[in-house]
This record gives C-alpha cells, sequence and structure tokens, in this order.
C-alpha cells in the first residue's frame, strides 16, 4: 500500500519542501505540467493546496502532509504527530484600525472579526470567554477591517507592511507559526505508513541539519587543538589525524555551525591553522 504525502501545489512553501526533500534524497522529477503527483521510495508525493491537504489530511485520506500552522490549527490537527521545519514562519495577530480604542482580545466582546480561519477564531475567542461575530472570508482582510465593516481581523503577518499601509496595527499575537509536517496519528495508519514515515521524518531531520553546518578539514598545531572550542563554543571533540612527516601539527576534522564559520576564519589563522577546507554536508543524523 501506497503511502500519501501532500506537498504545496505552488508558492514560496512549495519551492522549500521540494529543495528540502530533494535534500533528503527524494527523486521528484516526475512532477511536471501534466504530473500532479510523483511516486519514490513507495511513497507518493501528492501536490495540493495546504488548505486542501490539511482538510484531507483530517479527513483521513492523507497520512501526511507539508502545511503550516494556521492551516493545522483550522483544520483542528495541530496535536497530530508533526515536525516543524523552520521556514515559511509568521505570526497569526489580532489586529485592528490605528484609531481604535481595542487593546486586548477582550475588548473586541460584542464586535465583528473577519478571517481566513473561521473555525479556529472561534476557538480562540470561546477559550477565552469572549463573544464575537466571526466572519469567513476568502480574499484580503485588510480592506474590510480599514473601511469598518470589521472591527478587527485574524489575519498572518510576516512583515507587518501590509496592515500599516492599511492604517492597521497588531492588538495580539496570537500563535507563532510555520512550515510543519504533520502525521495522521499511528493508530490511523498502515504499518507500512508508519515505517515509511519515520524514514521520511528521519532524513528530513538530517537534511536540515546538514543545511545548518559545514564540514570542515584544517591542519593546526598540536598544542592548540584544545583551543578550537574557544572558536566554535560548543564543538564536540574534532577528530584528529597525524600528517606525514610532521609531527608538531595534525590534521583536525569537524563539522560547525555554517553561520559561525566565516566570522571565525582570522580566529582560526590566530590559531595557526592552515589548509582550511570547509565542504557541505549532506546529512546530520544525531
Amino acid at each position: 500500500m501506497t503511502t500519501r504525502v501532500a506537498v504545496p501545489s505552488k508558492g514560496r512553501l512549495r519551492e522549500s519542501v521540494i529543495n528540502l526533500l530533494s535534500h533528503a534524497g527524494y527523486n521528484l522529477s516526475a512532477f511536471g505540467k501534466a504530473n500532479a503527483s510523483a511516486v519514490t521510495e513507495d511513497i507518493e508525493f501528492i501536490e495540493m493546496r495546504p488548505r486542501d491537504a490539511a482538510a484531507w489530511l483530517g479527513a483521513g485520506r492523507l497520512d501526511a502532509a507539508f502545511i503550516s500552522t494556521d492551516t493545522a490549527l483550522e483544520n483542528h490537527i495541530e496535536e497530530w504527530p508533526s515536525t516543524l521545519l523552520g521556514f515559511s514562519k509568521s505570526d497569526l495577530v489580532l489586529a485592528c484600525r490605528n484609531d481604535s480604542d481595542y487593546q486586548s482580545a477582550a475588548d473586541l466582546a460584542g464586535g465583528t472579526v473577519a478571517t481566513h480561519l473561521p473555525a479556529w477564531t472561534a476557538r480562540w475567542f470561546a477559550g477565552q470567554n469572549i463573544d464575537v461575530d466571526v466572519v469567513a472570508m476568502g480574499g484580503a482582510l485588510e480592506g474590510i477591517c480599514a473601511r469598518g465593516m470589521a472591527d478587527a481581523i485574524v489575519d498572518l503577518r510576516e512583515t507587518g507592511g501590509s496592515l500599516a499601509r492599511n492604517g492597521l496595527r497588531v492588538v495580539e499575537v496570537a500563535k507563532a507559526c510555520q512550515a510543519e509536517f504533520v502525521m495522521a496519528p499511528e493508530t490511523d495508519r498502515a504499518p507500512e505508513s508508519v515505517a515509511a514515515l519515520a524514514d521520511l521524518t528521519l532524513r528530513l531531520d538530517a537534511a536540515r541539519a546538514a543545511q545548518r553546518t559545514q564540514y570542515v578539514m584544517l591542519h593546526i598545531p598540536k598544542d592548540k587543538v584544545d583551543e578550537l572550542s574557544s572558536v566554535f563554543p560548543g564543538l564536540e571533540a574534532p577528530t584528529l589525524l597525524p600528517l606525514s612527516g610532521r609531527d608538531e601539527i595534525v590534521a583536525a576534522h569537524m563539522v560547525v555551525q555554517r553561520d559561525e564559520l566565516w566570522s571565525r576564519l582570522s580566529d582560526l589563522r590566530a590559531l595557526g591553522a592552515t589548509g582550511i577546507v570547509a565542504l557541505p554536508t549532506d546529512a546530520i543524523v544525531e
């Protein structure tokens, strides 16, 4: 039985997901203009909008899906097994007009709130015992609030630029959101699916860790090896290899955080390091 996994059909989320899957060794070359699915290693990857993917996942027709936190919340699957992917980050916010008096969610009692996430928004206000009229919308929300048709909106904020252009301000940040790989509970999946998604998750974690690191090789005086930890805090013991005919220096191999390497090059040279080579890592498995 083939395991079914939904991937975003368009946008930046799709690009990031496809890149991550490719990095994790999955061949998705079958995707094309005429193909909305690709089967590789007994997993069928199906292209669909994240909102649709979350709905089909909740309906039990998918084994897993690459979606975002807000779509998981709207479909009430936020407690299902998931892996946070660290990209496509945004905040789910409650916002109102700059000239309004609202200072908290409680101040919206009796008001009207427009949103793309009506189910979750209703639950969020109800959980705080706040009675509001929630209006579901499919289009842009900011203009509706700016023109006074809604007292507030619940929407995603990435940079805040759209809110500012429409004369809106954030009242509360309700939830931090990002891309997620969400799976159906194991009890709802076939054993083959459980094994396939466990392997996929392991490979995703390894690929994500590798994207943050680099493999570094260098030559360094023996008496300076212990000082490498001062250059790269948190560094575990590097692998040391002898050099033919050179007793005073060794070759050190180590994995370091990618964003630290360039800013530490001068520190490495100050320790007497030479022959510094940095290579991309394909996978890091803890």
